[in-house]
């Protein structure tokens, strides 16, 4: 897999770097309103792309949550387009202000990686779902069990990284991809877990379990 930045990601820094400069230059020529604006720009684009270290749980049967945000919704569905089966679906949506980087719901082997190119709809409204850009991976359990996390481009999102890559043995809690300036990531799950949170819940990357596998 592919080493991301710490604890800045590294796919910020051009944006750091050019927002930096042109705040300098704007300062040495006494544009004044010009160097405090870009000020709050600068530290607005550090803090987007900021990948604090996370405490995962040490929990076997534990699955992560991948992103921060807010849970937009849990339900059951059949997954036409991923893996094709019944599953329990976990929605999370990211602001500009949550952290942006990813990580891996529960460990097991990067089977799939599907990239599609789409809209840029506001990435909490249902029709993201359908039509937005995204990035699908799926990973394969040692059990034999399978679970997808998709990575969708929202409104102002018009990038998603994914450092994963096919044939990768992936753990919990591992960073694995971002996506740029407000988005959402959505959760395939086998049918046979116990989910831990609900609609409305804050959650953190690395940190929050959603649900428990079936023993």
């Amino acid at each position: 897999m592919k080493t991301p930045g710490i604890p800045i990601a590294r796919e910020g820094y051009p944006f750091i770097l050019f927002s930096a400069f042109t705040t300098l230059i704007c300062s040495l020529l006494g544009c004044s309103w010009a160097a405090a604006a870009g000020l709050v720009i600068t530290a607005f684009v550090t803090s987007f792309f900021r990948d604090p270290a996370r405490v995962t749980p040490e929990d076997s049967s534990a699955i992560i949550c991948p992103a921060d945000g807010k849970v937009l919704f849990v339900k059951e569905a059949f997954d036409d387009r991923f893996l094709h089966q019944q599953v329990i679906k976990i929605s999370i949506f990211m602001n500009v202000f949550n952290v942006h980087v990813n990580r891996i719901p529960f460990e097991g082997t990067v089977e799939k990686i599907r990239f599609k190119p789409g809209k840029f709809y506001s990435a909490d409204k249902d029709k993201a779902t359908l039509h937005n850009e995204y990035c699908a991976v799926t990973v394969a359990m040692a059990d034999g069990q399978k679970y997808g996390v998709v990575q969708i481009a929202g409104l102002i999102a018009r990038r998603i990284v994914c450092w994963a890559e096919q044939g990768d043995k992936v753990r919990s809690g591992q960073r694995y991809g971002l996506i740029r300036f407000g988005s959402r990531v959505d959760l395939y799950l086998p049918p046979n877990i116990s989910v831990s949170v609900q609609k409305g819940d804050k959650v953190k990357a690395g940190e929050t379990i959603l649900a428990h596998l079936a023993g």
